[in-house]
Formats: C-alpha cells, sequence, structure tokens
C-alpha cells in the first residue's frame, strides 16, 4: 500500500505532496524533512530503495524514489509492494508529466499543480 507521495527539489523543497495516512501539518514538514535527508545524501549510481524513516513508520516502510534533473520523486510504501512496480510507476508518471508539459521541470509542478494531481489521481490509478 502506498503511505504517501512526495516531490521535493534538490534543495528539498516540497513541490507535491499526498499523503494517504492521516498526518498533522507538523508531522507532514518532519516526514518531508527526513525523506529528504534520506534520499538526498545518496550517491547516484546506489540502490533507489531504502527503508523508511522513523516517522514515516521504520524498517516496516520503504522509500521508493527517482532523481530527474532537479527533482526527486518519492513514494513510501508497505513492505507488500514491488520495488520495482514501483519505480515503474514513478517512470509512468514521470513521462506522462513530460508529455503533459513538453519536458516537465518544477515550475510546472508549481503552477500546474491542479493538473498534476490529476495526472497522479486518474492517469496513475492513485486515487
Amino acid at each position: 500500500m502506498i503511505k504517501a507521495i512526495l516531490i521535493f527539489n534538490n534543495h528539498g523543497k516540497p513541490r507535491l505532496n499526498k499523503f494517504y495516512q492521516y498526518y498533522n501539518e507538523s508531522q507532514q514538514q518532519q516526514i518531508i524533512k527526513e525523506t529528504f535527508q534520506l534520499v538526498s545524501k545518496r550517491d547516484d549510481n546506489v540502490c533507489n530503495f531504502l527503508e523508511g524513516g522513523s516517522l514515516i513508520g521504520g524498517s516496516d516502510y520503504k522509500l521508493i524514489y527517482r532523481h530527474y534533473a532537479t527533482l526527486y520523486f518519492v513514494f513510501c510504501v508497505d513492505s507488500s509492494e514491488s520495488e520495482l512496480g514501483i519505480l515503474d510507476l514513478i517512470q509512468v508518471f514521470v513521462e506522462t508529466l513530460d508529455k503533459c508539459f513538453e519536458n516537465v521541470c518544477e515550475l510546472d509542478l508549481i503552477f500546474h499543480m491542479e493538473k498534476v494531481y490529476y495526472i497522479l489521481m486518474f492517469r496513475c490509478n492513485l486515487s
């Protein structure tokens, strides 16, 4: 089960976040900060899977991410999800964004947030 979808830039600024479990605003900010710290310090040549941070569920959850240009796409999932399946889902999501925005960039996510949420919910079937 997908617990959260996070997209942030190279500086840790969130550009999209969708939580499928309730967290208050301060918890969400802490999760985003912790996730960014875990993901951003990893080399580009290492595996794109790692255990979730302490705030998102610890070792019962995984962070699966891809780094494209200036954006990190991170899916927080439980142990029942396939890592390769989620990587493929991230790839499909980014390809769909590229088709809609002709080479998606950070500004597209900022200025067209409704369209990005639509693509995420209905094109990628993550409602």
